[in-house]
């Protein structure tokens, strides 16, 4: 067993020493075999110079031989060799350079840079920067964090003012006072009131004028119903100033005075809206007006009106209807007019159309005793949708002459007003309304009416003073004519906004339309420069109008027409809120200071300006 060992160390032995030597031997004699070849090379004139001779600075005759054997074997390339021996040489150099042409180096035209240099002196702008460190600790928490929960802003109706009193004066002896007053915020009840006056004086005799106002109102919520009220007095003072300029009056002229006094009061009870499909509604308003002037004229009015509607998804059917009682009296008669309405009527309304068909039935009972039915549909389509809507319609209605309404058209009018209800017969209107851009809203309409009885204010100087009386043009006038409005509204800041009639009158029986302008333009405009300073303007455009004068000679009495030429009337205002409570203002009326009349031989007001305060709490 030990012998086996002693062998087998004996063998590792041997082999290590003697492989080294051998791979050393063989290595010498691999050496030797070349140098020999090299020495045995024909020594034989390149055809050609080396192209790489700059890479061999000393010249040997070794070298030399190996240059001509490559120029050689350049010109036969078809010798072969194996494994780097040449079979001619015995076994020596064997290996071939073949060179396919000469090295000629190509250098490129240059690049010419066309570019003047910038000779100016140009020091760039740096900014200073400054750094502002964020003291902030670097957090290594890569969970999601919990969102903090936003603040809710303040409500706007949390900080409401609920009382408001505004005082100012002006030339013309103006003085101006308004108050407003409410029990603030509630969602079952409201209770406010009001007070206004304003009063001037212009420069002729007894020129003067007053408004006072006063009123209070409710509302409340009794369950599925609300119900609302006021009660309202008005008061309006003036005088008879106006007389012929071209003609003073005598010494011993005196103006008489003039006032209207109106108490009214109202109440509705209606439903509340729901939004849900075949709701049934209702409403049921009482209202009516105690009227007196300051001579006999008296007037009381009392109107309960209403209606009844079913919805059926888009089919809406309905009732409505009013009792119009009206009693008119003065030192010369005393008359019952009153007026019986129902309107039935069907809906049908869809998303580019809606149409409205029904009668109006009116019955006059008391004075006058007439019997009418006339239309009362509307049509309108979308020809754009939602931008422009077509609408035609057609209506009718008997027009109560009262003496409340007339008395605040034309304050001058005299006594014993002669009383006769006119008549819309037809009336028929076409147009177009909608918005053109966002902001800018329109409407545009051509109509002709068809008026029995038409009233007409003309001067009643021959018998009255200085008065005005109505008189009526008998059988059918016709009006033609054309109604524009425009409004734009650019923002919550800006708003603008006119309107504009044209109006032709065929007359049955009277020459002209008295006292009723062909043409009549208005427009304002509301525009916030901040939240602390606004402005507001109006403009008002009337067209030339006509009254009537009779001159008698010799027992004969000739009409004789009186024009009244066409006006501009521009006012203004000015509002600064210094606080949250306290505000300044300045408003001035008839800025161009026009000298023109409304009515015959009655100067307006000239320029006139006031101001004052205001103050919320």
């Amino acid at each position: 067993m030990k012998l086996k060992y002693i062998y087998t160390l004996l063998t590792l032995i041997i082999a290590l020493y003697f492989v080294p030597a051998q791979a050393q031997t063989k290595k010498q004699a691999k050496k030797a075999t070349t140098k020999t070849a090299a020495k045995k090379a024909p020594a034989k004139p390149a055809a050609k110079k080396p192209a790489t001779k700059t890479t061999a600075p000393k010249k040997s005759a070794s070298s030399k031989n190996l240059g001509d054997a490559a120029a050689k074997s350049a010109a036969d390339t078809t010798k072969k060799g194996g494994n780097g021996t040449n079979a001619d040489n015995g076994g020596s150099l064997s290996e071939e350079i073949v060179v396919t042409t000469a090295y000629k180096p190509v250098l490129a035209d240059a690049v010419k840079i066309r570019r003047n240099p910038d000779l100016e002196d140009k020091v760039p702008f740096k900014a200073p920067l400054v750094y502002t460190p964020l003291d902030k600790r670097q957090e290594q928490n890569s969970e999601i964090r919990q969102l903090e929960a936003m603040k809710r802003p303040a409500e706007q109706d949390s900080v409401l003012l609920n009382n408001y009193v505004k005082v100012g004066a002006g030339n013309l002896k103006s003085l101006f006072g308004e108050a407003y007053f409410s029990n603030g915020r509630d969602q079952a009840l409201q209770v406010g009131g009001y007070l206004k006056h304003f009063s001037q004086s212009g420069s002729l005799e007894k020129q003067s004028q007053s408004k006072d106002d006063v009123g209070v109102f409710g509302k409340s919520i009794l369950g599925g119903n609300n119900i609302s009220g006021r009660i309202t007095y008005n008061r309006m003072g003036t005088n008879f100033y106006g007389y012929d300029q071209s003609v003073p009056p005598v010494s011993t002229f005196v103006p008489g005075k003039q006032h209207f006094n109106t108490i009214g009061a109202e109440a509705e009870l209606a439903k509340n809206y729901k939004d849900v499909e075949n709701d049934f509604t209702y409403a049921l308003k009482i209202k009516g007006y105690a009227f007196s002037n300051a001579y006999q004229a008296r007037e009381n009015n009392f109107v309960i009106s209403g209606f009844i509607n079913q919805t059926v998804k888009q089919f809406y059917a309905g009732l409505s209807g009013s009792v119009d009682i009206n009693s008119q009296k003065d030192s010369l008669y005393k008359i019952s007019n009153n007026i019986l309405r129902l309107n039935p009527y069907i809906k049908f309304q869809g998303t580019n159309y809606k149409i409205d068909a029904g009668v109006n039935i009116e019955k006059e009972f008391g004075e006058f005793g007439k019997f009418y039915i006339f239309p009362a549909a509307k049509l309108e389509v979308q020809v754009i949708p939602k931008y422009v809507r077509l609408f035609v319609e057609a209506k009718g209605d008997i027009n109560r002459t009262s003496l409340h309404d007339l008395a605040y058209i034309n304050p001058f009018l005299g006594q014993n007003i002669d009383i006769k209800n006119s008549v819309d017969q037809l009336d028929l209107s076409a147009g177009l309304k909608g918005t053109l851009a966002p902001g800018l809203s329109f409407k545009a309409s051509v109509f002709r009416n068809s008026v029995k009885n038409m009233p007409l204010l003309v001067s009643n100087f021959d018998a009255e003073v200085n008065k005005f009386k109505v008189i009526y043009d008998d059988g059918k006038a016709r009006v033609n004519g054309f109604n524009g409005e425009l409004d734009f509204k650019a923002s919550d800041d800006f708003n603008i906004f006119g309107r504009v009639e044209i109006k032709d009158y065929q007359m049955a029986s009277e020459a002209q339309p008295w006292n009723l302008p062909k043409f009549l333009l208005t427009a304002g405009t509301s525009i916030n420069i901040n939240k602390q300073v606004s402005i507001t303007g109006s403009l008002l455009f009337r067209g030339s109008t006509n009254d009537r004068t009779f001159t008698t000679t010799g027992g004969t009495s000739t009409l004789v027409q009186k024009p009244i030429a066409s006006f501009a009337d521009l006012s203004g205002g000015v509002q600064y809120k210094a606080t949250r409570q306290i505000t300044v203002f300045v408003q001035a009326n008839n800025i161009l200071s026009t000298s023109y009349q409304n009515w015959l031989y009655y100067p307006n007001y000239g320029f006139n300006i006031f101001g004052g305060v205001g103050y919320s709490f």
